[in-house]
């Protein structure tokens, strides 16, 4: 097959050549084979599993090469996706276990045979029976195993083995390997004309009717399994990796279809506005891709700001911009020399800057990236602008005895200042941390002024008070955590270093 295909054309230029029916040939040609190979693999993606079985432990093929899981190393050789070696090891395993039951009830039906045709052992009491030969028991085999059979006919491809596996499940009290093999029968019927999500769908609807009782089971499984999570990347971008239960899926792709259906051969408009906004969408220059990403974050800061209490627990939302100016030059309009200054996008009221005085690049607080005087000048104009400052001692905006907490302009400050959890070790961003006075408020009179705050996770936080930490500041505003005397009779102090990456040159 790898010749034949070969021999159609040797580059994307020579393919483009040959005629309708040799493309359509040559990809019936490619199909084949890949469903070929792709059997093959199972085969051995089954026995690299067999050999690296936990109860082998260190002896195990995976372990041996220093992979924790027959499916590392898979990956690891395949260069396939976690996705792809799980799956190609989950029907390697539904054919041995195919294979095995098959085996066993060869060796039987031998051994049965062989027993029919060897005569009776010389020497045997008339009155006893014949000694014969033990029989190996006959394996039943498993209801699976017909999957395991056209995976080795070649006409069924690993996928579409995969999506009947998942898709019909496994056996329980209300399903009988009976049933199961009898749904799976009338589904490789149908096998050879649906793709492997279509086969999916009709198996998994199959196991449905089988098992009614067992679907609000598989309905709390589902929507049990929902995740949304966020990473950070190096460049400082945000990936975002998201499964939710059908019902809510489904509410999601909705809203996808209705924001993109211009763009991916929606409903035609007859209503003129309709129409109108369909052709914005269709000649608009972002991708589809880029157009839902903007969407969804719209739609994001739309429920905050519609219902901030129960959206964000009363607290809205902003992506704070800093720009620190070189010191011994003070801009028009900008902080003293020796100030650091916060532009923050907020949704608080703020008097926007006049003064027309150019913007540097700046850095998004509590990460390394840095943004553009463009950037820095869009947020200006788009959402207004909260200024912060303080000096090298970290004085600032003080409120003195006439507020115990600390408003949001401080805490702006703090963030900017301590960059999170001033604890040694904790990695806590500014957004997870309380504001502590190193002067307790009430006990100790002290003042919310900024030189008498820090930023504590909540379990530092706690830690600190249940435990009877003591934070102090010196004459040079360096912070210092000093220990009870249960856990160090010297009480040595230890200091407290910032984990802002926009100030730590500036320690």
């Amino acid at each position: 097959m790898a010749d034949i295909v070969t021999g159609l054309g040797g580059s994307s230029a020579a393919v483009d050549t040959l005629s309708d029916e040799a493309v359509l040939e040559g990809h019936s040609l490619i199909a084949g084979a890949r469903r070929a190979l792709d059997t093959q693999a199972a085969w051995f993606a089954a026995t690299l599993a067999r050999r690296s079985r936990p109860e082998l432990g260190g002896k195990g093929l995976a372990a041996r090469k220093g992979f924790r899981s027959p499916e590392d190393l898979l990956q690891s050789i395949s260069g396939s996706s976690k996705g792809d070696a799980v799956k190609l090891l989950g029907v390697g395993r539904l054919v041995a276990e195919t294979d095995d039951a098959e085996k066993a009830a060869r060796e039987a039906a031998e051994a049965q045979k062989l027993l029919d045709d060897t005569p009776p052992l010389d020497g045997a009491a008339p009155d006893l029976p014949p000694v014969q030969p033990p029989i190996p028991s006959a394996a039943v085999p498993p209801w699976h195993a017909p999957i395991g059979r056209a995976l080795g006919d070649g006409w069924l491809s690993v996928e579409k083995a995969d999506a009947l596996r998942k898709g019909l499940g496994d056996l329980d009290r209300a399903i009988t390997p009976e049933k199961l093999a009898s749904a799976l029968a009338r589904l490789l019927t149908e096998a050879r004309t649906l793709n492997a999500d279509q086969l999916f769908k009709r198996a998994r609807r199959m196991r449905d009717v089988l098992d009614e009782a067992g679907i609000a089971a598989r309905e709390k499984a589902a929507y049990d399994d929902r995740s949304l999570r966020f990473y950070r990347l190096s460049t400082g971008q945000v990936r975002l990796i998201g499964l939710f239960a059908p019902e809510d899926g489904e509410y999601l792709m909705q809203t996808y279809d209705a924001i993109t259906s211009p763009r991916r051969g929606g409903v035609r408009f007859v209503d003129k506005e309709q129409a109108a906004w369909a052709k914005r969408v269709q000649d608009d220059p972002r991708t589809t891709e880029q157009l839902t990403a903007d969407a969804f974050l719209a739609l994001t800061k739309l429920g905050v700001k519609a219902d901030p209490n129960r959206i964000a627990g009363g607290r809205s939302p902003a992506v704070r911009m800093v720009t620190i100016r070189p010191r011994g030059t003070t801009p028009a309009g900008t902080a003293p020399t020796g100030t650091v200054t916060a532009e923050a996008s907020t949704d608080a009221e703020a008097e926007p800057k006049t003064d027309g005085a150019a913007l540097q690049p700046g850095v998004i607080e509590g990460t390394a990236v840095t943004v553009s005087s463009e950037t820095l000048e869009r947020n200006r104009c788009d959402s207004g602008l909260l200024d912060v400052t303080f000096d090298d001692h970290g004085s600032g905006v003080d409120l003195g005895r006439e507020q115990r907490t600390f408003s949001p302009a401080q805490r702006a400050v703090l963030a900017l200042r301590d960059g999170g959890c001033m604890w040694p070790g904790c990695d806590r961003p500014p957004s997870w941390t309380e504001t502590h006075h190193i002067q307790h408020w009430k006990d100790d009179h002290g003042e919310t002024n900024l030189d008498g705050g820090i930023l504590l996770c909540r379990s530092d936080h706690l830690r600190l008070h249940n435990e009877h930490w003591r934070i102090s500041r010196d004459d040079t505003g360096r912070y210092w955590l000093t220990p009870p005397p249960g856990l160090d009779p010297e009480q040595r102090p230890i200091l407290l270093r910032s984990k802002s990456e926009i100030l730590r040159d500036d320690d």
